[in-house]
């Protein structure tokens, strides 16, 4: 299983945007996409960032996500992001949450 985690920067006041967006743009979007497997998203107590981990199949489908999808995916966030977000795969070694999924 691999994992994309990307850093967000929020502009100000935007969480309840953000949300909003992800809930209702970004989410349907990702259940599409071959090999998605869960997206746990995260904003600072603050409201000034955010952090998403989408969790993959394997690495072929996280990649594709990002070549063909992911552009549309920042263009839905495009009113509520300040900067270039930052994006870092990773192969995912351990999840208890996986596992418990996996048991019910």
């Amino acid at each position: 299983m691999y994992a994309r985690k990307v850093s967000i920067q929020l502009k100000p006041n935007t969480a309840s945007e953000f949300t909003r967006t992800l809930e209702n743009e970004i989410l349907p979007l990702l259940r599409k996409q071959n090999g998605f497997k869960d997206e746990i998203t995260f904003i600072a107590e603050d409201g000034k960032d955010a952090l998403a981990i989408s969790l993959w199949d394997r690495k072929e489908s996280a990649d594709a996500y990002s070549r063909e999808t992911y552009p549309q995916v920042l263009k839905g966030f495009a009113k509520v992001i300040d900067g270039t977000p930052e994006v870092q795969v990773y192969e995912v070694v351990s999840s208890t949450f996986h596992e418990a999924a996996v048991r019910s």
